[in-house]
């Protein structure tokens, strides 16, 4: 099951093989970000049968409500590479 704040791999489209943050879900789509192309203030509308997920870490919470939108495409950035 994924959540808000998972890291997931786009398995399908432009953007497969990359790894995102999920930032919000809703019945049927996931919307992820990564920070650089797809920012937080736009984040792409993905079907979830066209992701899947990456890790079992989980990108903190705390930063998606930060109000500063680049200091959370920093971190989101930071973390995935991180990640690798």
């Amino acid at each position: 099951m994924i959540k808000v704040g998972d890291i997931v791999v786009a398995i399908a489209g432009k953007e497969k093989n990359q790894k995102f943050v999920v930032v919000d879900c809703d019945e049927n789509y996931f919307y992820i970000a990564n920070g650089k192309r797809v920012k937080i203030s736009k984040p792409k509308k993905k079907n979830a049968k066209h992701i899947q997920k990456a890790s079992k870490l989980i990108f903190p919470l705390s930063e998606l409500n930060c109000l500063d939108e680049m200091k959370v495409n920093a971190s989101i950035r930071k973390f995935l590479k991180e990640e690798d």
